[in-house]
């Protein structure tokens, strides 16, 4: 069974059943834009119920998958199939009215209504996504508003709503038409700290049920709620599988030392350098290595944001 996030300000992840079967599975995807920019690169990925981590910077081809998997692009080759409850399966890439009805999107740049309450703006959606009958569309509306935490602000204009209510009705109208996959681009964007915890909570108790979609440049997002990912980057998967699994493949691994400003290019230049935070004014550089790089490094436990820089530090190294 699914674990829940708790009440307060913390977060798990989803636990989901072994040998749970795949919601969705993307072969071989690629897509090429007419300036010859490469946005998806031979991509395949089994994504489960529950939720799935999609990390990589800006510019990996994050959202040219999500676009894709929405129906709101098309893909130059490669298939993808979107798993029913019953077994039944759909083609993502040809059967785009079937997918719609079963699918959940929350966009990187998702616009309302201003001058619209929630609750009339949510109806809206609900009609357009083919619930035409009253009395359980009314119902559905009432019910998601309610779950997103939106309830007592249903008659409010949304041009009232602070970025994370807006987030969260956003994720109402994802919710519409019980879909069997949600999709969610860098929707932690802009949010503070607060308005995070309690969106992330939202995605993890959704996750119970459908497969979750995250598409995310924030490491601690992954970290903290997906049991499954991928890294991503130039349009290339770098890898997939769980993040326990490679944090763990980076043990031993990963060292430590402050140095000074100075002497940063030439550690770079010297070294596979993952990462650099300036403490106390110096910086703090995080190392790759089979052994101690040099004197004054101390070893310490990798985590995932060490697993993500060095997926794209061997990257370019190879390219």
């Amino acid at each position: 069974m699914a674990t829940k996030p708790d009440a307060g300000g913390s977060r798990r992840g989803v636990t989901i059943t072994p040998g749970a079967p795949d919601v969705l599975t993307i072969r071989q995807l690629g897509k090429t834009y007419a300036n010859g920019v490469r946005a998806l690169d031979d991509v395949s990925l089994d994504i489960p119920r529950g939720m799935f981590g999609l990390l990589g910077p800006n510019g990996a081809g994050k959202s040219s998958l999500m676009r894709t998997l929405a129906t709101l692009q098309e893909a130059d080759t490669g298939s993808a199939t979107l798993v029913l409850e019953d077994g039944s399966s759909i083609d993502v890439l040809r059967d785009k009215d079937a997918v719609r009805r079963r699918l959940g999107y929350l966009p990187q740049d998702f616009g309302v209504y201003p001058k619209v309450s929630a609750e009339d703006l949510l109806e809206h959606f609900a009609v357009l996504k083919g619930l035409t009958e009253r009395k359980s569309r009314r119902e559905m509306v009432e019910g998601l508003l309610q779950q997103v935490n939106l309830w007592d602000a249903r008659k409010r204009k949304l041009g009232t709503f602070s970025g994370g209510m807006r987030q969260r009705f956003g994720i109402a109208q994802a919710l519409l038409g019980d879909p069997r996959l949600v999709i969610v681009d860098e929707p932690t964007a802009g949010l503070d700290p607060e308005e995070r915890n309690r969106f992330l909570n939202l995605l993890a108790a959704i996750g119970e049920n459908v497969a979750v979609l995250l598409s995310t440049h924030i490491v601690a997002d992954v970290t903290d709620l997906c049991p499954t990912m991928a890294i991503m980057n130039k349009g290339k998967v770098l890898l997939t599988g769980k993040p326990a699994d490679a944090i763990a493949a980076l043990s031993q691994q990963v060292w430590r030392k402050q140095v000074s400003k100075a002497a940063l290019p030439d550690y770079e230049a010297r070294h596979t350098v993952l990462s650099t935070r300036l403490v106390g004014g110096n910086p703090v550089i995080h190392v790759f290595g089979a052994q101690q790089p040099e004197e004054g490094f101390v070893q310490v436990e990798p985590d995932l944001e060490d697993v993500y820089f060095q997926r794209l530090r061997a990257q370019a190294r190879a390219a």
